[in-house]
């Protein structure tokens, strides 16, 4: 205990607030439950304050033990640590001195130490910290200092001037320690130990890296006295009025109180607590995600004045519709961790706003904070460059559902001051943010009456935001009805009446009482490696069905760590490649953008599918409809363009009305020059007409085509006939076949057509979690991949049948089947030269009967070894630029594009297919600058068109490879001409491959016309 005569410099001593009437005579232990103890403070507001502080972020001396039983002779003042290494605070010490201090954990859901709660093992990484600080004599006059850490992972304990003053759980929460009775002026000595495990480390099993440490803030606060300890201004909007109910806690003494908004004309002053009432602000523009309106205001005191950034804004539920501002929310949102491939979750402003930016880029709209809140400092961001945001609570208990949740704290009342410690943390530190729309208790923790707890607490203290929870299931006690990766159907009779189906989990009372709530989706398509697919189908459904409000892609960005290959080869390593016992491999590896920022094909997906501008074209009109919350369309420009075959004719820009949000225009379509021998595409741009803070000016927000092509005629196949048996050997143009085997293309080696079904697997195509059915030739608990490893796609051998020819003409006949399999596909293949002295080349693809399972492609595969000049890049007419599948092709268009081998393909964190685009018309293959072959794609009978890829390996190559880096080095190039691409899905983490765009084993044929420059 701290007694009141230890000698201190402040003679405003406050001994009833510094600790409790005794400290336990040992150490905390890592099994206590207790949020905190000691000198610990109440939560309250993260504001901007001109008190004076000093940030304690730098260099500390560190030690690291094995275990959570070091001495703690390291907490006295006199300790000599020279010996002792230096890390940086903040930071995650798995991350500094090159593993010197331990490797970083990846689990998803399971616990890398016994479920044993509230205990952990003995082998307890533990880490000390010391450093000094200084005081400057003017603060002399405050009446509290207090020591404040933003996030400690995940038990730690404070000692200054020897003096233990308290610890604290609660890894991304909050904890701030009264030290004025032990603090002095001039030099100080503050100790921090640290606990990678404790009781809390149960109630935080988010999906992430374990990466314990100081990895946020630490600051020393002067609390001056008549200061203001807690500020929370409340803000409504109704028509134009605005309205601000301030909550001031402060001593009476520190009365008269000022609020002031400057811009509009606001200046209020309170004599007492007494006179503290709402202001009416007539004339006031509001806040929302699209025009995020903020107002600069104060709250002062004759010491201390905060600053904080008032936007107005009303959220409510009125029935099954979630409002703000009296308009419906259509979250298009993603799952937002922490991290850095270097600094983990370390925060950094410059890369957070940059983050944030770039979402907005991509019209995303909504942050879910999983799963728990993020460093304050990024709401200042949410809050200016305008975020719904569902604010979610550090908490997350999943790995019990290893033990049928048998102990799961959500329902053990010993537990009980632990949650509600946490959610009160989240809430007060963050509730005066315009941006957060919506409390989240937490996540995949089950449920239990600690959680309805938690629940009540946060309705009591704020009543103008709803409470979520996904795994409230039945309704019990949140205000949104909330579920994650529900397939389409099922969320189509969430969206109905219910008449159809039953609600999961639910009795039919508990499922009528949940479909009166708004409906949202708090994970979906789930972002790992290529995919998802079927964003478009899950957005039509939100435009049907007003009672499904959007959802939140799981998850933004991949967590890859930079680390270095064995022969220095950078690479992001993922769970596994820090040696862990126990880990859930690449899963870490989820978001639509890549761990070195590079946005993935399916984040320009997901912008193509929730533009915000829709067009629907008529004749020689376009409507255009705004489907924003808020905005009208006077910040946009319409730029529309011709092209024919991908070459631009005409341009210029659509004069569009004041659209607004929610309402369509019809505007007249240019002239369109059309063309008698080519394709002609008009292409219009939605582009910002001025820079924003988060994009230049002539950002495009949305595209749109329409085809104008003339009908053309496809020349069809020339039957040919006199056909005789052959050894295969001849010239045809600028082929040579030698036993019927393609040797030749113009002057460069080439091998084909080969017959080629598989894919190097996908994520979700390792996935075995989707619903059955989904894909009605997917099996329930198998993944597609292992069924195509089964059926041997991976390892087809090829048996020829048949050779013939003529003078002008060569056809063959394969039969191709995998060993210890009685299945085969038959294909004819048929060299012809044409009368225009072209090459055409038309495979018949015919699969025998009994495949029973989708198959990942139907295509041909062309090898060009490299010789003198390797094949390194593409240019073609189809749809690009980017790739493009089945079940993800909106973000695609018809055009004209080119890139080098290199960039054709994207560099998943495990190599998997990639690189497809569809809709082929024309293909140049080049050397450099060079074009060595050119092919034109003809589309089959059903006006199909084939797919290409081009890459550096085959797929089995990439199969085979864990990481980018153990890909092998490559002396040709793959050509890969596809039939059809079996669609993505999302069934890594969510609902398979749609029928639709499931590919079922089936007769195809491809028509190629080539040539090669002379």
């Amino acid at each position: 205990m701290i007694e009141c005569s230890t000698p201190v410099l402040f003679s405003r001593k406050r001994c009833d607030l510094l600790l409790p009437e005794s400290l336990p005579e040992s150490s905390p232990l890592v099994s206590d439950i207790a949020p905190g103890h000691g000198a610990l403070r109440p939560a309250r507001s993260w504001l901007h304050s001109d008190a004076p502080s000093r940030s304690l972020n730098g260099p500390w001396r560190f030690r690291l033990s094995p275990t959570a039983s070091a001495g703690e002779d390291f907490a006295a003042e006199g300790f000599d640590d020279h010996e002792w290494d230096s890390v940086p605070v903040p930071s995650h010490w798995v991350l500094e001195g090159d593993g010197a201090y331990g490797r970083p954990i990846y689990t998803n859901i399971q616990y890398p130490f016994p479920i044993d709660p509230p205990y952990v093992p003995d082998e307890n990484p533990t880490g000390d910290y010391r450093r000094t600080f200084d005081v400057p004599a003017e603060w002399s006059d405050a009446e509290r200092v207090v020591l404040r850490f933003d996030g400690v992972e995940s038990l730690f304990r404070v000692w200054v001037n020897g003096v233990e003053v308290g610890g604290a759980s609660g890894s991304r929460l909050a904890h701030e320690f009264d030290v004025t009775s032990v603090v002095r002026t001039g030099e100080n000595v503050v100790a921090v130990r640290v606990h990678q495990w404790s009781a809390a480390s149960y109630v935080e099993d988010q999906d992430q890296w374990w990466l314990p440490g100081i990895f946020r803030d630490v600051t020393l606060v002067a609390r001056p006295a008549g200061g203001i300890e807690d500020v929370w201004l409340r803000t409504g909007f109704d028509q134009g009025r605005g309205r601000v109910d301030a909550e001031i806690t402060a001593d009476a003494t520190a009365f008269p109180v000022t609020l002031r908004i400057p811009e509009l004309g606001v200046e209020r002053v309170w004599a007492t607590p007494a006179e503290v009432a709402p202001v009416d602000v007539p004339d006031v523009e509001p806040w929302s995600a699209e025009l995020p309106r903020l107002y600069d205001a104060t709250v002062s005191t004759a010491s201390e004045t905060v600053a904080l950034r008032v936007g107005f804004r009303t959220v409510e539920i009125r029935g099954d519709q979630f409002l703000v501002n009296g308009r419906r929310v259509v979250f298009h949102g993603v799952n937002r961790h922490e991290t850095h491939p270097e600094r983990g979750r370390v925060f950094d402003e410059t890369h957070a706003r940059e983050d944030l930016a770039l979402m907005k880029r991509f019209n995303v709209n909504a942050i879910r904070t999983s799963h728990y809140p993020p460093h304050p400092r990024l709401l200042d961001l949410a809050d200016e460059l305008g975020f719904w945001v569902i604010l979610e609570c550090d908490l997350e208990t999943h790995g019990f559902g290893k033990v049928d949740w048998v102990g799961n704290p959500s329902d053990d009342p010993a537990w009980r001051e632990a949650y509600l410690d946490r959610i009160q943390r989240t809430v007060e530190r963050d509730k005066n943010h315009p941006s957060i729309v919506i409390w989240s208790l937490g996540n995949e923790s089950d449920t239990g009456s600690n959680l309805a707890a938690m629940s009540a607490w946060v309705h009591a203290r704020d009543a103008d935001r709803p409470v979520h929870y996904e795994g409230d299931y039945t309704g019990e006690y949140t205000d949104v009805y909330s579920r994650m990766y529900a397939s389409l159907l099922e969320t189509e009779q969430i969206g109905t009446d219910g008449s159809r189906a039953p609600l999961l989990n639910c009795t039919p009372s508990q499922g009528a009482r949940q479909r009166t709530k708004p409906f949202l989706l708090c994970e979906y398509a789930h972002a790992m490696g290529n995919g998802p697919g079927a964003f478009d189908q899950y957005e039509a459904l939100v435009h049907e069905y007003p009672r499904l409000h959007g959802g939140f892609v799981w998850e933004w960005r991949d967590h890859g760590i930079l680390a270095t290959a064995p022969d220095r080869t950078p690479y992001y390593a993922y769970g596994g490649d820090f040696g862990e016992v126990l880990h859930d491999g690449n899963f870490v590896m989820d978001g639509m953008v890549l761990s070195d920022g590079t946005p993935t094909p399916s984040l320009h997906e997901f912008k193509a599918v929730v533009a915000p501008v829709d067009f629907a074209f008529d004749g020689d009109k376009v409507a255009i409809t705004n489907l924003r919350h808020t905005a009208d369309l006077s910040d946009l420009r319409f730029r529309w363009r011709v092209e024919h075959d991908g070459t631009p004719v005409d341009s210029g820009e659509l004069e569009v009305p004041r659209v607004a949000a929610g309402d369509s225009g019809w505007v007249s379509l240019p002239k369109v020059p059309v063309s008698p021998d080519a394709e002609t595409w008009l292409t219009i741009d939605a582009v910002l007409a001025t820079e924003t803070a988060w994009a230049p000016e002539g950002h495009v927000l949305a595209t749109a085509q329409l085809d104008r092509s003339l009908r053309r005629p496809v020349p069809g196949a020339r039957p040919r006939s006199g056909w005789l048996p052959g050894d295969g050997t001849l010239r045809l143009g600028i082929a040579e076949f030698t036993g019927g085997s393609l040797a030749r293309l113009g002057d460069r080696p080439v091998a084909g057509p080969r017959l080629e079904l598989f894919r190097a697997p996908t994520d979700n195509d390792e996935g075995a979690w989707g619903e059955v059915g989904e894909s009605d030739a997917s099996v329930s608990g198998v993944s597609n991949a292992e069924l195509w490893r089964r059926d041997g796609l991976d390892r087809l051998t090829s048996r020829r049948v048949s050779v013939e020819q003529t003078t002008d003409a060569l056809r063959t006949v394969d039969k191709v089947a995998a060993a210890d399999s009685g299945l085969s596909v038959l294909v004819e293949s048929v060299w012809s030269l044409e009368d225009d002295g072209e090459l055409e080349l038309r495979v018949e693809i015919q699969p025998s009967r009994g495949w029973r399972t989708v198959w990942p492609r139907i295509g041909i595969r062309f090898d060009l070894p490299d010789g003198t000049a390797p094949v390194d890049g593409a240019g073609w007419f189809g749809l690009g630029p980017l790739e493009s599948y089945p079940d993800s092709v909106r973000a695609a268009v018809t055009g004209r594009f080119s890139a080098t081998v290199h960039d054709l393909a994207v560099e998943y964190a495990r190599p998997q297919e990639t690189g497809h685009r569809s809709a082929l018309r024309q293909l140049s293959l080049t050397s450099g600058d060079t074009e060595v072959l050119h092919i034109v794609a003809l589309p089959d009978t059903h006006g199909r068109r084939p797919g290409f890829t081009l890459s550096r390996h085959t797929p089995q190559e990439i199969a085979r490879s864990r990481h980018p880096f153990e890909l092998p080095a490559s002396t040709t190039s793959h050509l890969f001409i596809d039939a059809a691409q079996h669609g993505l899905g999302s069934r890594a983490c969510g609902p398979d491959v749609w029928p639709e765009f499931a590919l079922r084993p089936e007769a195809r044929t491809i028509r190629l016309r080539i040539t090669a420059p002379q």
